[in-house]
């Protein structure tokens, strides 16, 4: 949200400095760098999820399988490709994302706050109505646990891709295939509301204060999406930084990240 491929490259270089070899790809979301900020907000996601899964299937060199890393929404929308499009993805690493998606947007990235401005008095006015829903891309988490059934009925991509209205054994199959799925969750983050979005958390429903861990929510315990399976076989791996959204060094990324994951 408010970033753009390039506003990542140096964590691209960071992996190519301990891995030289490797090949590594940013993906932009439109034909230019203006275009990819502005889909950050405002952009169907199940549109660019479809274009981002046409984009790996046709690079030769992610043929032989790769590591996915997804930061802050695009861990879900990253996951979201995992689940729909049978790519050979290895490890799926996501940080600061919000798995169960997000209730408030407190704080705007960045020093331009014109388009998060724009989208957070849209989610405020009517998160699950019709042309909301399928322009405004953080409406499409958007998880009001006082509004669960409105939520189920009218989310077009997070309630689909955590099965809460039809259960699609593809998207469980796909993710049983990953070697590890890696959740970095950020302690003190003032961005995601509730912070255990980040592992699967969520508030408990009919409120917005109590939350439940992972472990006793109903996606974690029906196991529709495989949760519950991968945890058992130790491939649900669980990290957590005493930082902010998305803030971490670059010494924390090499040692925990790259060393473990990507070599």
């Amino acid at each position: 949200m408010g970033d753009t491929s390039d506003g990542i490259q140096y964590l691209a270089n960071l992996i190519t400095g301990q891995i030289p070899d490797i090949y590594t790809y940013s993906i932009q979301i439109g034909y230019n760098k203006e275009m990819d900020y502005i889909n950050s907000y405002f952009m169907s996601v199940n549109e660019q999820v479809a274009m981002v899964c046409d984009r790996l299937r046709r690079d030769p060199k992610l043929a032989k399988g790769f590591n996915f890393l997804g930061f802050s929404q695009g861990g879900q929308f990253a996951r979201a490709v995992v689940q729909r499009c049978s790519l050979p993805v290895v490890n799926l690493i996501t940080f600061g994302s919000q798995h169960q998606g997000v209730y408030g947007i407190p704080k705007c990235p960045g020093s331009d706050k014109t388009y998060c401005n724009v989208a957070r008095k849209m989610l405020s006015y009517g998160a699950y109505m019709g042309y909301i829903q399928k322009h405004v891309v953080q409406a499409q988490y958007w998880h009001d646990p006082t509004k669960e059934e409105t939520y189920r009925k009218k989310s077009i991509f997070l309630a689909d891709i955590n099965c809460e209205r039809e259960v699609k054994p593809i998207y469980k199959d796909n993710l049983l295939k990953l070697e590890k799925f890696v959740m970095v969750l950020f302690t003190n983050d003032s961005f995601v509301q509730p912070i255990v979005s980040q592992t699967f958390g969520q508030y408990v429903p009919g409120q917005s204060s109590k939350v439940l861990p992972m472990e006793e929510t109903e996606l974690y315990k029906s196991d529709r999406i495989g949760l519950k399976t991968l945890n058992e076989q130790g491939k649900l791996i669980n990290h957590t930084v005493n930082g902010d959204h998305v803030k971490f060094t670059h010494e924390w990324f090499i040692d925990t990240i790259v060393k473990k994951y990507l070599k």
